[in-house]
């Protein structure tokens, strides 16, 4: 590892277990949003809404809010949400003048308009032993220390026969690491650089252009340390993290979106990639070619987006409002 690698690696890991609810609440000195983007995840999204609800929001009054943004879900997923403590919004009605893009990408992008918290919690909802620990850790750095922006999980993950301890998923170890070291090596320090699990600074996030798919999370590390530089990038330990597996032909999609944002961020002088992407299954006549669509489209940051402005602005003067009349000035 390079020296100034090694350098920001003792600095700003951090353990998630070293920060309390109640701690982090003394230290609190802005609003904080939880956001669970979910398409189709009644099986967990409840449990991972309650956990927060019941430890962060009720318990330790921490979080300020819980939203689920669903993009279209035909199963129960609002429903679970909705009853957990959670705000659902349907993603289609959130900036619906801008029409949709599909992907994960879209929906985290939607949610800095619909949120209202100063610092913004990202969490997957497909997570099988979500543990509230993993909101404190993530809000930890940003709580204690002005100068970190994002955060990013680190975790072990469940293989068959054990944990791989540290280490990534397949599209982690194949794709993004390789792809971080060699082209941003301020970056190779992070053990989970495609963790869903992350927190921001809303005045960071507003700034960044947000990746429809699964690019979405490498585009980000790759955006804010060219905005705001390594050292506003901290991650911390959280356990572990159990989710659903997705098979070797979506990672396959899911690499060819990482490799084409890489190639974007890159400023490659080229031919530009091609956005298909052909994969074979096997089939009683043999193999089967399928082709999947792996094109990359990106929203602009949402501080340009005239209604998000204008929201902000709405929001401002609402919230200096209550501190006036919490606090109202001294009659001569």
């Amino acid at each position: 590892m390079r020296r100034d690698v090694h350098r920001w690696f003792e600095r700003r890991t951090y353990d998630g277990r070293d920060f309390s609810p109640v701690g982090l609440l003394a230290r609190k000195a802005e609003t904080i949003s939880v956001v669970l983007p979910a398409l189709n995840e009644a099986a967990t999204v409840g449990r991972i809404v309650s956990a927060i609800n019941r430890d962060l929001v009720v318990a330790v009054p921490l979080v300020d809010e819980i939203i689920v943004i669903d993009p279209g879900s035909v199963d129960a997923t609002a429903t679970e949400a909705a009853a957990a403590g959670a705000a659902v919004i349907a993603e289609e009605e959130i900036l619906a003048g801008y029409g949709r893009i599909a992907g994960k990408g879209e929906a985290l992008w939607k949610s800095l308009y619909a949120a209202s918290g100063d610092i913004v919690v990202f969490i997957d909802a497909d997570l099988e032993d979500f543990d509230a620990q993993v909101v404190t850790g993530l809000l930890g750095p940003l709580l204690t220390d002005a100068e970190v922006a994002y955060v990013k999980a680190s975790y072990d993950r469940p293989l068959l026969g054990g944990l791989l301890p540290g280490g990534g998923g397949r599209v982690t170890e194949l794709v993004a690491r390789p792809l971080l070291n060699m082209y941003w090596p301020h970056l190779a320090g992070l053990i989970q650089p495609l963790a869903g699990e992350f927190a921001g600074r809303r005045a960071l996030l507003e700034r960044l252009p947000f990746v429809s798919g699964y690019g979405v999370e490498f585009a980000h590390l790759v955006d804010v340390l060219s905005v705001a530089g390594a050292d506003a990038i901290a991650q911390v330990e959280v356990g572990r993290k159990i989710h659903r597996h997705q098979s070797d032909e979506a990672l396959g999609r899911m690499a060819a979106e990482i490799i084409q944002t890489a190639w974007s961020r890159l400023g490659v002088h080229g031919p530009v990639p091609e956005r298909t992407l052909t994969q074979f299954r096997r089939c009683d006549g043999g193999l089967e070619p399928h082709t999947h669509s792996v094109a990359v489209h990106e929203r602009a940051p949402m501080i340009t987006i005239a209604e998000y402005a204008a929201r902000r602005t709405s929001r401002r003067t609402s919230r200096r409002r209550r501190v006036a009349e919490d606090h109202p000035s001294p009659t001569a």
